[in-house]
């Protein structure tokens, strides 16, 4: 599902553009892959500065856990260029001879398995001070993500205590997180924690759509969270300016039956934070950016109407935002020489959070 992106090293740039580009186009030959250790090393990093810049010590812990991220040697993926479908070894295997034969690799480094199409896993950070502020705890919680995009933050919170369920369509994320290791039980941060040990379980899938995606993933969630993926660009695009399909998000049921859906999913208690970052808009002459318009799909009626406590609604989250952009260095010129992103001019943030009524939820 697409979001803003900034991929600050060449890698993920060629990666970015070669997933993308259309099947007959010849794709320059790939820098050499990151190194293990080398982008967790380069993720610690802006853990620390984020940490001068949120505001709760559950923050500060999720950010933290960049320490205890593993190296991730690269691995090679098979990926039909036609279909965007990729497979790991094992699944390739069991495809008809045919289908196998088209599949071309592909090797995936330690900097793409932590940033995917959509940058670092620390701009989760802010989201989480949000949700920490109405009572939010990881250890012993339950976690939906709807649409993740990469697994480096639900790893982080997994390893202080929080069961994690990540839902995307994206085709390449199963091959990607394959692995021995990816999914399951998770580590404890610190070994001596009182807390249950976390875990992750990835579905690929429309969620509620697909009624497999929604029985897997299951209820009594904490919190349900979306960063960058519930807009109203990608829900709902204006009438009256031309947008590429391509670029929108197909949720396969009505706005209320989401809502209804996320409602049911929630524990008592337990709420509902949309978190978007955006650019500006492009002028009415140029192409329309859905997602740009960053602001929540949902009107604060049917959220009501389905039975929330709508806490926030659309909050201005610019000032957070800007200083996210600066800590992570997004605003600081880029390894090209190009500048980099005026924050104050193109980055601008929206929250909204509503709460289940009931009992309090950890």
């Amino acid at each position: 599902m697409p979001t803003l992106r900034r991929s600050f090293q060449p890698l993920s740039a060629w990666l970015i553009a070669a997933l993308l580009a259309p099947a007959s186009a010849q794709s320059p030959a790939p820098p050499p892959p990151a190194s293990p250790g080398s982008v967790v090393a380069e993720l610690a990093l802006e853990a620390e500065a984020m940490a001068r810049v949120v505001g709760s010590p559950t923050s500060r812990l999720f950010l933290a856990a960049a320490k205890g991220l593993p190296p991730i040697r690269p691995r090679a993926v098979l990926r039909d260029e036609k279909t965007r479908e990729a497979f790991t070894d094992a699944q390739a295997d069991a495809l008809p001879e045919d289908r196998r034969a088209a599949l071309k690799p592909l090797t995936l480094d330690e900097r793409f398995y932590y940033l995917t199409r959509y940058g670092t896993p620390m701009a989760y950070a802010r989201a989480i001070d949000l949700a920490a502020e109405q009572g939010f705890q990881p250890a012993g919680s339950r976690i939906l993500d709807f649409g993740y995009g990469g697994v480096g933050h639900l790893r982080m919170l997994a390893s202080i205590g929080a069961a994690c369920v990540g839902v995307d369509v994206d085709p390449l994320l199963p091959a990607l997180y394959g692995e021995r290791g990816d999914t399951g039980e998770i580590p404890r941060l610190d070994p001596d924690a009182d807390h249950p040990e976390g875990s992750i379980t990835l579905l690929n899938g429309r969620w509620p759509a697909d009624e497999s995606v929604r029985a897997a993933a299951g209820s009594g969630f904490s919190l349900i969270l979306s960063k960058n993926t519930l807009k109203n660009g990608y829900i709902n695009p204006p009438k009256d300016r031309a947008v590429d399909e391509r670029r929108l998000i197909k949720l396969g049921v009505s706005n209320d039956a989401f809502i209804a859906a996320a409602f049911e999913a929630l524990k008592p208690g337990g709420l509902l934070l949309i978190y978007n970052l955006s650019p500006a808009q492009a002028p009415p002459d140029k192409e329309y950016i859905p997602w740009a318009y960053g602001t929540c799909p949902f009107p604060r009626e049917a959220l009501e109407r389905a039975g929330f406590e709508v806490i926030a609604f659309d909050a201005n989250d610019d000032a957070p935002a800007r200083q996210m952009a600066e800590a992570l260095g997004w605003t600081k010129p880029n390894d090209d020489g190009s500048p980099g992103m005026d924050a104050e001019r193109d980055l601008f943030g929206r929250y909204t959070i509503a709460r289940r009524p009931g009992a309090e939820a950890r």
